[in-house]
């Protein structure tokens, strides 16, 4: 295997950040070497966060160069078409259809674009947009949308999903550990 690389995108406050520390914490579990980076600037004001993971025998570098990464998980539909450069032709995308508004559309300044399934769908064909926010409401908990994304790319993961569900349950609190199951597990089946 050579290495795998995963771009999670999305905004402050969605979960991108523990997202990715599951991938990587799973990663290392099933004996992987893994690299993870983040960038999340503006986070506390709804700013993009983004975040890379690298998994593989070897990884030298935490960077996602663009036109790289061989899956793309976002939590926003804008945020997607934000971050399409990192995937690598023939790149899996999995995107929550559920819109948060950036701060020129909460201004009154713009408006949310009405064509991004579209856009999205029209750059790469095979991209698959899942209803995280009711999945995740289902589960018992608005926020667990991170753990619908990761359960949504389980099967594209080069790592066994009973390893992610074992940290998942490991990382999780109280109720939290059975929320985060289900959302797992309603992503999985998304």
């Amino acid at each position: 295997m050579g290495i795998f690389n995963i771009v999670i995108a999305g905004v402050g406050g969605q979960g991108v950040l523990l997202a990715s520390k599951v991938l990587s914490e799973s990663a290392l579990v099933a004996g992987m070497d893994v690299k993870q980076n983040e960038v999340h600037g503006m986070a506390q004001r709804g700013g993009s966060v983004i975040s890379f993971v690298r998994i593989g025998p070897r990884v030298g570098s935490p960077v996602v160069m663009p036109g790289t990464a061989d899956l793309l998980i976002s939590f926003e539909p804008l945020e997607a078409l934000r971050h399409l450069h990192y995937l690598k032709p023939g790149g899996m995308l999995v995107y929550n259809k559920a819109t948060i508004n950036p701060s020129t559309v909460a201004s009154g300044l713009a408006a949310y674009p009405a064509d991004v399934a579209e856009r999205i769908a029209m750059a790469v064909p095979g991209a698959r947009g899942i209803e995280a926010l009711a999945i995740a409401k289902a589960a018992g908990n608005a926020k667990a949308v991170n753990m619908v994304m990761v359960g949504s790319v389980l099967k594209a993961l080069p790592i066994d999903p009973r390893i992610v569900e074992g940290v998942v349950t490991a990382m999780s609190k109280g109720r939290g550990a059975e929320v985060n199951r289900k959302a797992l597990t309603g992503g999985a089946a998304a």
